[in-house]
């Protein structure tokens, strides 16, 4: 068990003194200071057609009890994606503060735009919450929540944990997700809580942009930052559901503001993407044939799938094939494939010298 620094607070001032003098549109119904289980709202002003002096309220939980270490937990940045809000209802409801020792934050919905909608994207202003960070006090709506998150919450928290799947659009194998960080220290601890989680597969990611994604603003800070994929399709299962409700309690041991001890009994397999050759993105639109499945191994130039013309049919189908060795870890969802759209990512076994530098 690692337990967390509890000094976070510290350096709020220090981080809010990097953003903007412009203050925040957005207020909160929760002391993040009082000790005992608020259930509250982040206020959000929205003016619209129906709403002269509507608002924007955002579900927000805070359960503290004294000094110790904060873990702020967050679901639905994307609308498309249910294990996250799922589970962290279910944890808002069920968490006392005898329970804790410290503080913990939860924000189930934090794009609740999106959430309504089922969209991965606000329909409000068609951003996406995590491209967004660190926000803009002066932007639209989600620009709004996010700089609220960035200056008065993340500064709170020693670890910020972000449920998310595939949506609509992917398909994942059930994982919980770090990145290759530059701080040997950070990577070290965050590698800790990663395996502590429990999920089937541990993926250290290398994304292809990480401009604007909560994950980089955490990280910037030198707090550990934990995120899943726990499935897609626009849906759920009991099995992801499963893999999020036990990986939060788990984390919450972990950082010390649960009593107890992680379970390590079921075995995680550890992977990593090294680079971009894991991603395959295509240049065709049409009908996807998948040739492979999730979880199988394939060897470099093993065919993925297949790309068919459905205007022409005189045209072959396009072919495309892995550019490295390794397992299916992510697909392409639906049916249709457009041109620019990511077909599969193939993770490879984490290496030895990568294992025992995070040991």
């Amino acid at each position: 068990m690692e337990k967390v620094s509890g000094g976070a607070a510290v350096v709020a001032a220090a981080f809010s003194a990097q953003r903007s003098n412009t203050p925040s549109r957005v207020s909160c119904t929760v002391d993040f200071e009082a000790n005992g289980r608020q259930a509250g709202f982040m206020t959000v002003p929205h003016s619209r057609n129906d709403s002269a002096w509507g608002s924007l309220q955002i579900p927000i939980v805070c359960v503290k009890n004294g000094e110790g270490p904060t873990a702020l937990f967050i679901g639905g940045s994307h609308g498309d994606e249910y294990e996250g809000p799922i589970a962290l209802i279910k944890l808002a409801k069920s968490l006392s503060a005898a329970d804790v020792s410290g503080r913990v934050i939860i924000i189930p919905c934090l794009n609740l735009p999106a959430v309504r909608t089922a969209t991965r994207l606000s329909p409000i202003d068609g951003r996406n919450m995590n491209r967004v960070f660190p926000g803009n006090p002066e932007g639209t709506i989600t620009d709004l929540i996010a700089d609220f998150v960035y200056r008065s919450i993340l500064p709170l928290a020693d670890a910020v944990v972000d449920l998310h799947a595939g949506g609509k659009t992917l398909n994942y194998l059930p994982s919980v997700v770090m990145h290759h960080l530059d701080d040997p220290e950070l990577m070290v601890r965050t590698f800790a809580a990663l395996k502590s989680f429990g999920a089937p597969i541990g993926m250290i990611l290398r994304e292809l942009d990480t401009q604007g994604m909560l994950d980089t603003a955490v990280e910037e800070m030198g707090k550990i930052f934990i995120s899943t994929e726990l499935g897609g399709i626009g849906t759920s299962s009991a099995t992801s559901v499963g893999i999020a409700e036990r990986g939060v309690y788990k984390l919450l041991r972990h950082f010390g503001v649960l009593a107890g001890f992680a379970d390590l009994s079921k075995q995680t397999r550890l992977m990593h993407t090294p680079d971009a050759a894991g991603f395959t993105i295509v240049a065709h639109a049409g009908i996807l044939e998948m040739i492979v499945d999730l979880g199988d191994e394939v060897a470099a130039g093993d065919v993925l799938a297949r790309i068919y013309d459905y205007e022409d049919l005189e045209r072959p189908p396009a072919e495309y094939a892995a550019k490295t060795a390794g397992m299916v870890f992510c697909r392409h969802a639906p049916g249709l494939i457009q041109r620019g759209d990511c077909l599969a990512v193939i993770a490879q076994d984490m290496p030895p010298d990568l294992l025992a530098s995070l040991i």
